[in-house]
Parts: structure tokens; C-alpha cells; sequence
């Protein structure tokens, strides 16, 4: 019996989605962005230069096909992957309408997005006032601070010291499906912010927005930081997904960072969290090792998207891809005859693209353990499809599988 390892690169797009000109940053569209490939344009024009230096390199990844994907994706290869791929290749694309977590990971779990996430386009005064009074009065307080769009670590620095002083909590959004509340730890309260969350998410959940999002900080005016203690209460998928198929036949499955607060908990048997990527790849790659056979790992490594692409940061971002391709030789050399490693993207987010958002692009399906195999453009829920076939599951979605 075989394993299988389905591991989510957060927001690491290849460019070329077809319908990219239907997603918007600051008005502009996503037509052209390309995660991948305008970074490692800035690494190769010498303007990735902070904590790295020179061409972007990225040799166990791109001996399984990156640079092959990001071409077959966008038309272009990326500068310095032009290795002759060893592996299981191709592109992915997303037919859910919307370019966030939830969607980017039901999609690839076998279950596309069946309705329009709801959002809150107004910057300011985003919160229609009732459900205003319903978070206020769920955290016994006279109102809440924010009601505006906001970078999560600008809000906490420019409303922080009227939260401790009011004891209200910060309530933001952005353009994905979302509702984030941030409190102090220790002025708030920890167990009684989760609590808020929780009670108000079935709320924003029958709106139809995708997460409610515990963002916990502690410090001072002037150096206040966001701990480690983050949870994301998302709405439940519409149908069963891969981690569902895999328990349901008696399968043990693996959770590595958000994938639990993803997919609901639901499907899950062991969850593996941690304070940063580096833990959750200390996860995974002990998993390559004791993870049980016929069991499904499934991971999400967040700080390509969270501290490098909605930041911006070129340079962080080629460090971080870097860092991982690394780790990834050591996770790859630990694998087995039969295992399946399939490295993949929920959506992109192109840290040289106008705004700070998600951008709709193709994502790479890099695999090991199939030997050099061209899959070509795929969609999303032929990952799921593919992965069950691997484990000898009945799939239950659309997806067509690539490896039989």
C-alpha cells in the first residue's frame, strides 16, 4: 500500500490563468501576473539583493518541472529553471470564482466552489451595521474599532493602543472573503478572542464569507506583534473532499498548518501546527518517514502568501523558495518505492503586481514518484483525483486523475 504527500505552496502562482482579466488589484487587472516569473525576473536582473543574492535557484523543484510548468503556464520560462524535468509535471487551473485559501484548497481537494463568496468592497465603513451590533454584543462591548479594509499589521499599529484603552475589538477585512478580529492576548484575552470568532462565524458564514480569522498580538504602543496563535474559523465544504474519501475508506490522514482550520476539521485524524514554516517542514519531513502506509499528508506552508506576497517583498519571497527547495530535497530523499509527493498552489500572488492581494494565475503540479511525466493543463480537482487514485480510493468529485 502506497502514501501520498499533497503539499500547498501557498500562493507560488506560474502565471497564464485564462480568466485572470476577470480579477482585480487596486482596478488593474491580473492579466500578467506571474508569481514565479517576476521573481525570478527581479533575482536575475540583481534586484532581489536583500538577505540573497543573484539568479533565483531552485534545483530540486525545478528537476521535477517547475520551470517546464511555469512555461507550459505562461509561455516563459523563468529565468535560471531550465533544468530537463525528471518528474511528474504540468499546470493547474482554477474554475472556483475567487483567488483565496478556501476556494484554491476545496478545488484541489476534488470540490470547486459552488456559489459567489460575498465580500466587502467599501474600504471604509465596510460592515453593514447590524452585524456591527452582533460582534459587539458577542464581545460585551459598546462597539468595535476598524470597520475598514487593512493590512493586518498597520491596523494593530495605527488602532493597538485605543484597543487596550477600550478593551473594543479590531474588526478588518480585505478584498478576500473575510472577517478578522484582532485583540490583545493578554489586555483581551486569548480564550475569550477564540470565543468571539467562533461565536460569530455562523453568522459570516451564512453571508457566505469564506473565513472569520483570530488574529491575536501582544506588546506595546509602538511594538505590538502578532503571535503565533492565529486560527481561521472557515466555513465547511459543500461536499465531501479528498481528506473525507481517504477517512471514510479507513485511511489516517495528516494536517500540517492550516489545512484543519481549512477544510473544517472535517476528514482530519492528526493535526500537525507550528510557529512558522520551519516547524511545519520539520513536520513534514518527519512524516516522511513515520507517517503510517495508505495514509494521506496533506500541508500548507502560508509564508510565501502571508509575510512575502501581500508585503510585497521580492527578495523575501526568493529567500522563503529558496529555504523550501532545500528542505524539500531533504523531505524527497526520505520518501519510499510507491510513495506520491505532490507540490502544488492554491492561487498566486505576484509580489511585484499592483496592491496587496491575491492574483489569479495557473498553479505548478510538480510530482515525485511517477518518474519524467508531462500531464500538460489540468484542473485543479484532477490533483485530488490523482491522489485518490494513488491511495486506491473511489474519487467522488469531477477531477479526472493524470497518473493512470
Amino acid at each position: 500500500m502506497s502514501r501520498a504527500f499533497l503539499i500547498v505552496m501557498d500562493s507560488v502562482g506560474i502565471g497564464g490563468a485564462r480568466d485572470a482579466e476577470r480579477f482585480f488589484n487596486d482596478g488593474r487587472p491580473d492579466t500578467g501576473a506571474n508569481t514565479l516569473g517576476h521573481i525570478a525576473e527581479a533575482c536575475a536582473a540583481g534586484r532581489a539583493e536583500e538577505g540573497r543574492t543573484g539568479p533565483l535557484r531552485l534545483p530540486v523543484l525545478d528537476r521535477l518541472g517547475f520551470g517546464a510548468a511555469a512555461e507550459l503556464a505562461s509561455g516563459t520560462r523563468p529565468a535560471g529553471l531550465d533544468a530537463a524535468p525528471q518528474g511528474l509535471w504540468g499546470a493547474a487551473n482554477e474554475v472556483s470564482k475567487g483567488k483565496d485559501t478556501p476556494s484554491g484548497h476545496w478545488e484541489l481537494a476534488g470540490v470547486p466552489v459552488p456559489w459567489e463568496w460575498h465580500y466587502f468592497p467599501s474600504v471604509t465603513n465596510s460592515f453593514p451595521p447590524d452585524l456591527v451590533a452582533a460582534v459587539a454584543r458577542a464581545a460585551g462591548t459598546e462597539g468595535i474599532l476598524g470597520n475598514c479594509h487593512a493590512p493586518g499589521t498597520a491596523i494593530i499599529e495605527r488602532l493597538g493602543a485605543e484597543h487596550l484603552r477600550t478593551g473594543w475589538p479590531i474588526c478588518y477585512t480585505s478584498a478576500d472573503s473575510v472577517f478578522q478580529i484582532a485583540a490583545h492576548e493578554e489586555s483581551f484575552g486569548l480564550a475569550r478572542l477564540l470565543k468571539l470568532c467562533e461565536d460569530v462565524a455562523p453568522i459570516l458564514h451564512g453571508m457566505r464569507v469564506g473565513r472569520v480569522i483570530a488574529r491575536p498580538f501582544v506588546g506595546a504602543p509602538g511594538a505590538f506583534t502578532r503571535t503565533p496563535n492565529r486560527r481561521d474559523f472557515a466555513i465547511a465544504p459543500p461536499a465531501p473532499t479528498l481528506l473525507d474519501w481517504a477517512t471514510r475508506a479507513g485511511r489516517t490522514t495528516h494536517a500540517i498548518g492550516k489545512i484543519g482550520d481549512i477544510f473544517s476539521h472535517r476528514g482530519v485524524s492528526h493535526l500537525h501546527k507550528g510557529k512558522s514554516d520551519a516547524d511545519l517542514m520539520d513536520h513534514l519531513i518527519r512524516l516522511a518517514t513515520e507517517a503510517e502506509e495508505g495514509s494521506l499528508t496533506f500541508a500548507n506552508f502560508v509564508e510565501f502568501d502571508s509575510l512575502y506576497g501581500h508585503r510585497r517583498d521580492i527578495s523575501g519571497y526568493a529567500r522563503a523558495l529558496e529555504w523550501f527547495d532545500a528542505r524539500a530535497g531533504e523531505f524527497l530523499a526520505r520518501l519510499g518505492h510507491g510513495d506520491l509527493a505532490i507540490f502544488t498552489a492554491d492561487h498566486g500572488n505576484d509580489p511585484s503586481w499592483t496592491g496587496t492581494d491575491h492574483t489569479r494565475e495557473r498553479v505548478p503540479v510538480l510530482g515525485w514518484g511517477y518518474g519524467a511525466r508531462a500531464v500538460g493543463q489540468v484542473g485543479y480537482v484532477d490533483v485530488a483525483a490523482s491522489v485518490a487514485a494513488h491511495l486506491g480510493l473511489g474519487a467522488e468529485g469531477p477531477g479526472r486523475s493524470f497518473i493512470e
